[in-house]
């Protein structure tokens, strides 16, 4: 578990802890996925999908009510060497706070103690992580099976997602 306070221009810092995602979890995961994906923003996740995959998840909670999600990420494994930051959400009143980042940040150090040393994303907001060492690479880099959930994503095949990678130092 992370303990983190970070500051957004004009807002009191929220105090947040990062931890593995809980059965208890589930429903605050889903509801923010979904919100986000009703933005087109990202790709939403079934229920039974998540109960599936939830050890794939982080969330961030408030430090002073580890019931209340504040955001969501995951790390799913594809491959020898390469995972995917998969599903990262961050609800509205937290976003530019630093939840998002201490997210990945989480999911990259989980990354390196799996000795996976390459983590990519696909994501409309690559500023983002680009500020996290993430840079763009072709999509045709990656394997073909990294494909399989877009053809459930209503964006397919007109998707304008960009595809970055992180790759730990040496």
């Amino acid at each position: 578990m992370t303990a983190s306070q970070a500051k957004a221009p004009g807002r009191p810092a929220p105090a947040f802890l990062v931890r593995s995602a809980r059965m208890d979890d589930v429903r605050a995961i889903y509801a923010l996925l979904q919100f986000f994906a009703g933005r087109n923003l990202l790709l939403g996740r079934s229920l039974s999908s998540l109960y599936d995959h939830l050890r794939d998840f982080k969330v961030a909670v408030a430090a002073d009510n580890d019931q209340q999600v504040l955001g969501v990420c995951s790390l799913h494994i594809c491959w020898e060497n390469l995972a995917e930051i998969r599903s990262l959400a961050v609800a509205e009143s937290f976003q530019q706070a630093g939840v998002g980042r201490a997210l990945v940040q989480t999911c990259l150090e989980e990354a390196r103690n799996y000795g996976i040393t390459r983590v990519f994303t696909l994501t409309y907001q690559p500023e983002f992580f680009k500020k996290i060492k993430f840079r763009p690479i072709d999509k045709n880099e990656l394997p073909h099976k990294v494909w399989s959930d877009c053809i459930n994503c209503p964006m397919f095949p007109d998707c304008n997602e960009e595809s970055l990678i992180w790759e730990a130092e040496a």
